[in-house]
This record gives structure tokens, C-alpha cells and sequence, in this order.
């Protein structure tokens, strides 16, 4: 709901946008099982933008999952790259944006498509023609509050049965600027090995959370509620780092795991994670709070998350 109304917190820099999506293919990869295929072609050029890289990963990942759920007898998903420039009638037609350079980024995929009626709903938060308990709705509405609030459009061309092509254009900054990210984001990163519990009931944000920690070398368990996460660990005294999401099910939260947590492990390292805020999370909530636990807020990239990591110094194991 932030990001549709342009509210989140954003934290640009300035990207390649190609070595973006080179560092999180793994990631888009796994989020397209067989028989999906995933595509990229990326512009040799560098293509740069001032944007945030966490939401722009996020943006990409809900496209991609939008895609993979339009195809459930499989097809494939082509990611591209481009540059385009936009004069000042085509730049007015696409939300008032100004005259000018833009990077585009394209997810064409050849799934069912959608009706017009439906393509013109398509942005509104909650809105989704999945299956309950599919889909919140909001992926779309991440992507349209991150490329507006960033200063950029996002075009959907669609028809029943000929798939969907959904292009991003971002407002692109000199391509000297973006020699500082152009390299691998993740590759100066990875921390210390260890082991760590994840606690998430989000099956899709647990997928992508267990691919980047095994990327950055960690040796990964998963718990999907604070009650689960409590019996991993008390049954495996070997755990380093406990890594919770805030808001969860089953009647406890992730600040009461964390409490708890160091209770019965007083040295285990923790740190708590939200789509929310820190700030719009209720008072005594624990996270970033001095003597309490640190926070990251969501979504995250996996530099900051090996980041957090690292400044928590959990400690290292000889195997």
C-alpha cells in the first residue's frame, strides 16, 4: 500500500540496471520451476538509472511470479533491456512524463493474457483474478508505486491468449555514473559462514530468502511461524543467527519469538525483518530498538542482508 501510493521510503542510487538482473538471476530462476523458461536479453550497452535497487529487485520478482502464474501448463518469460528515447507527445502519453532518455525493462511472457477490462484494473491494490489464497493482489501495485514514485511509466500490452509484455521505463542517468554498481552487487559481500533459522510464512519471500543466504554461504533451516521456529530450536542447539519476520500467524509475533529465543539461548544472534517501517510498527516492538534487536525492512537486497549480517558478528564455526 506504500509503494502504490508513493509513500515508501525509497533509497536510490545510481545502477547499471543490467548487472541488477545479472545478480539476481538465480533468484528469478527459481522462481520459474520447469516447464518455464526464462529468457534474457540485455542490452550490451550500459544502462543506467537512479533508483532503488531493493524495490527494483521486488518489482522484477512480482513480475516474474505474475508470469509464471499466467502460464500453468508452462511457456516462457523473456527479460530485456533496452534504451529508448521519448519525445514529447509519446513522453505526455505515458503519465505526463517529461521528454527524454529512459531504460526500459520488459517481462514478456506467453501465458493466457487478459481481457481489456481487466488489463485496466490491473494496478488497483487487492485486485487479482487468481485463486484464493493465490495472490494478495499487490505485486502489480508495488510495481506501479516504485516506477512512478521513481519518476518513470509502466505499459501492459495483453490479449486472451497471446500472453503479456509489461515494460518498465526509468529515467536514465549518465552511463559513467553506473561503473560504481556495475560490477557483481553481491560480490564483496559474503559473510562469515554459519547457520541460520529463517522464520517466514510467506512461502514465496522464504524461497527467495533460503536462495540468496546459500548464495552468500550460509547453511539455511526454515520455520514457517514462531511456534515452529521455537522447536528448530530447541531441538538443534547449533544455530547461530535467528533471521524472523515481524508479523506472523499462530498467535505470536516475531519480536515474541526473538524474546523468547534468547531466553533459551542467551548468546544466539537475531534480527527481525518487516515490510513495515520500524517506525509504523507498534510501540515496544523491539526492532532497532537500543538493547533489543536489529531490523531490516523489506524488501531487502542480498548485499544488505549479508551487510546486517556481518555487523552482527555471528560467530564462526570450524567444520
Amino acid at each position: 500500500m506504500l509503494a502504490f501510493s508513493r509513500r515508501q521510503p525509497l533509497r536510490p542510487e545510481i545502477n547499471n540496471i543490467n548487472a541488477l538482473i545479472e545478480g539476481f538471476e538465480a533468484v528469478l530462476r527459481r522462481a520459474c520451476p520447469e516447464p518455464i523458461e526464462l529468457e534474457m536479453a540485455l542490452d550490451p550497452r550500459p544502462l543506467a538509472a537512479n533508483i532503488d535497487s531493493a524495490q527494483f529487485e521486488t518489482a522484477l520478482l512480482n513480475l516474474i511470479v505474475n508470469a509464471r502464474d499466467a502460464m500453468p501448463k508452462g511457456g516462457s518469460v523473456r527479460i530485456s533491456t533496452g534504451r529508448k528515447k521519448l519525445g514529447a507527445a509519446e513522453a505526455k502519453a505515458m503519465s505526463e512524463l517529461p521528454p527524454g532518455d529512459y531504460v526500459t525493462v520488459g517481462v514478456a511472457d506467453t501465458g493466457e493474457g487478459m481481457a481489456p477490462e481487466v488489463v485496466s484494473r490491473v494496478f488497483e491494490p487487492f485486485f487479482t483474478t487468481k485463486e484464493v489464497g493465490k495472490g494478495s493482489g499487490l505485486g502489480l501495485s508495488q510495481v506501479y508505486g516504485f516506477v512512478t514514485q521513481s519518476g518513470g511509466h509502466v505499459a501492459i500490452d495483453s490479449k486472451p491468449g497471446a500472453g503479456t509484455t509489461v515494460t518498465l521505463y526509468l529515467p536514465a542517468a549518465p552511463a559513467v555514473a553506473a561503473g560504481r554498481s556495475a560490477s557483481d552487487p553481491h560480490a564483496t559481500t559474503t559473510p562469515p559462514v554459519g547457520r541460520i533459522l529463517i522464520v517466514e510464512d510467506d512461502p514465496e519471500v522464504l524461497d527467495v530468502t533460503v536462495e540468496m543466504l546459500r548464495t552468500l554461504g550460509w547453511e539455511v533451516l526454515t520455520a514457517p511461524d514462531a511456534p515452529s521456529g521455537l522447536s528448530v530450536l530447541r531441538r538443534d542447539a547449533d544455530i547461530d543467527v535467528l533471521f524472523s519476520d515481524i508479523v506472523m500467524p499462530r498467535g505470536m509475533n516475531g519480536v515474541e519469538l526473538a524474546r523468547e529465543a534468547r531466553r533459551l539461548r542467551p548468546e544466539l544472534r537475531v534480527l527481525l525483518a518487516s515490510g513495515y517501517p520500524a517506525s509504523a510498527l507498534p510501540a515496544g516492538n523491539g526492532a532497532g530498538e537500543e538493547d533489543e534487536f536489529p531490523f531490516l525492512s523489506k524488501p531487502y537486497r542480498a548485499s544488505e542482508l549479508a551487510r546486517k549480517l556481518r555487523a552482527m558478528q555471528p560467530r564462526v564455526r570450524t567444520r
